[in-house]
């Protein structure tokens, strides 16, 4: 256990009754949790974390829903792509087609997707990538990507530097992040959360654990690098808008309900848009999981 971690509340139960499995995505082995019985269901996680900030949500939908949590490329015990001059590797339509690659091999045509932070990202352009296999869309915390460049202010810049900073060329993130990658994850997040410990002690040292790795800083970077130009250029070429119903949460206390209009910037992206705002701040399905459980259940029933 990372010492980090000590501090943290132990989760007394943590993926109970999910199975473990590496499948072979485009580029090479994606990290799944996937447990539970009913339709499909994945959910994608958000930067800095892994398929563990499901824990205390997964356990719940598994009861109706086969579930599966992707630790997406780049991250968590998934593969670490070598990067690219135009950052495709870690582009989100790159990292949509490994979510394709892994519910293709499961057996799964059509499915819903709940994803968080860079997920969401991803499972927006897996939904205008492959409209014919995302029933329906419930994300977490993020307004489009395009349009939050688009409409980010200065405010927004300080609250959320990362956007920024991440994007900076090669070495220089990635050095400053890997002296001290436990303390800059901690500062990083903690910053982002509205309660000072948000996570739990199991989750807490998979994510510090796994992000002591100089691969997974880069292809970190490479997300964000990619999320300013290819992903941007991509959306730029697909202004059609998502048809499948899309559910947008985000937390009360954080930097979308302050700086954006999410309802308004998702309706320019997507046809059937609901959403508001839950008490939290960034990380709602560890801050207040059983509201996130009740909307998606909600949600996900009637799609």
């Amino acid at each position: 256990m990372h010492p980090a971690a000590a501090a943290a509340p132990i989760a007394p139960r943590f993926f109970d009754g999910f199975e473990e499995r590496f499948i072979t995505g485009p580029d090479g082995p994606m990290f799944c949790r996937i447990g539970g019985d009913g339709p499909p269901l994945v959910l994608l996680h958000g930067y800095p974390q892994t398929s563990a900030m499901w824990h205390a949500v997964a356990a719940d939908l598994a009861r109706d829903y086969r579930v599966i949590c992707m630790d997406l490329r780049g991250y968590g015990r998934s593969v670490k792509p070598p990067s690219a001059p135009d950052h495709a590797p870690h582009s989100k339509r790159a990292m949509a087609g490994d979510v394709i690659a892994v519910m293709d091999s499961l057996g799964h045509d059509r499915f819903l997707v709940g994803a968080h932070d860079r997920g969401a990202r991803v499972a927006h352009r897996l939904a205008a990538d492959h409209p014919d296999k995302v029933r329906a869309l419930a994300i977490l915390d993020i307004a489009p990507t395009r349009e939050m460049y688009r409409e980010g202010d200065s405010a927004f810049a300080h609250r959320y530097w990362h956007w920024y900073w991440l994007t900076l060329p090669h070495p220089f993130p990635e050095t400053l992040i890997g002296a001290d990658p436990a303390f800059f994850w901690l500062t990083k997040s903690i910053g982002l959360s509205k309660t000072p410990a948000p996570f739990v002690q199991q989750a807490l040292d998979e994510y510090l654990t796994c992000f002591d790795d100089p691969s997974l800083i880069h292809c970190a970077c490479e997300d964000y690098r990619a999320a300013a130009t290819i992903d941007i250029a991509h959306d730029d070429a697909d202004p059609t808008r998502l048809q499948m119903p899309l559910l947008t949460l985000w937390g009360k206390d954080g930097a979308i309900e302050a700086h954006f209009d999410s309802l308004a910037l998702w309706r320019e992206r997507a046809a059937q848009v609901e959403g508001w705002a839950l008490p939290g701040g960034h990380f709602l399905a560890e801050e207040c999981p059983d509201r996130v459980i009740a909307a998606w259940r909600e949600f996900f029933a009637a799609c």
